[in-house]
């Protein structure tokens, strides 16, 4: 009974992805055969290939789990369990991540551990209940791609808003004259004029909680924070310190984008 609710479960997180998937390939009916501008379509089919390249990547691109490093041991994990007061397993992790790279603390200052994967998490690592494993530098599981949003794919998501929110600016802006036209009953009376007024619609919503999103996450990507972070400041061994992890504005970006300039506006993994 579980298993078979888990599938179901399962299922049912593709069905916002399957949703954008019909809207966008309605946009692309509606826009190339209905109203079919031949002079934008060259323009449109670009920013149309970079979105639909970038959301798949976004998908697609599995999330880096923490390295093997950071897994217990099997003789750790026997001695974490015949522990049961919780000042001994902090002495037990303390020793076992005096090693390892990790500066950030639970709000108790403790070592912050993961009892479903049996690690220590790295700085920036969150447990994602929906996927159910720990997601390096994770930002937020996204319901519109079925995925989490994190180090190896957050380029990615970025991108995706980006062309996605040029693809709507597009296509209000195009489509704007003959919307006009519907209204003033300057189009011909076929089925392509409905076509057109959705069209603007759905494209002018979604171009405002775009604009929204992109321009938020473009302030989180200047900060090197995460939407998390945000939400609730890491915590170091001093204490909680909200611009922890900035770098300044450059290196800021260059973490998630890479050095290489050319491979800025490409959906492939370039830092």
């Amino acid at each position: 009974l579980a298993a078979s609710r888990g599938r179901c479960q399962r299922v049912l997180y593709w069905i916002p992805v399957l949703f954008i998937a019909l809207i966008v390939a309605w946009s692309y009916y509606a826009y190339v055969l209905q109203l079919c501008i031949v002079v934008y379509l060259l323009v449109y089919h670009v920013v149309f290939i970079m979105f639909v390249w970038a959301y798949w990547q976004t998908i697609f691109t599995k999330p880096m789990n923490p390295l093997k490093e950071f897994h217990l041991s099997h003789s750790d994990k026997e001695l974490l369990e015949r522990e049961d007061r919780g000042e001994s397993q902090q002495e037990i992790l303390r020793r076992i991540a005096k090693d390892l790279p990790i500066y950030t603390r639970t709000n108790s200052g403790a070592i912050r551990f993961c009892d479903r994967c049996q690690l220590l998490k790295p700085d920036r690592c969150h447990h994602c209940s929906v996927c159910d494993k720990c997601i390096l530098k994770m930002d937020h599981h996204c319901p519109w791609v079925n995925n989490c949003v994190g180090f190896a794919n957050y380029k990615f998501f970025m991108l995706f808003l980006l062309y996605s929110l040029l693809y709507c600016l597009f296509i209000t802006a195009t489509d704007l004259q003959y919307f006009i036209k519907f209204w003033t009953n300057g189009l011909p009376d076929t089925q392509a004029k409905f076509h057109i007024l959705f069209l603007f619609f759905s494209a002018s919503m979604f171009s405002v909680s775009l604009a929204s999103l992109f321009i938020y996450h473009c302030w989180l990507v200047c900060k090197n924070r995460s939407t998390l972070e945000a939400v609730r400041s890491p915590v170091f061994r001093h204490g909680t310190d909200k611009n922890g992890f900035s770098l300044g504005f450059s290196k800021n970006f260059r973490q998630v984008f890479g050095d290489e300039v050319k491979y800025w506006p490409i959906p492939v993994f370039s830092r």
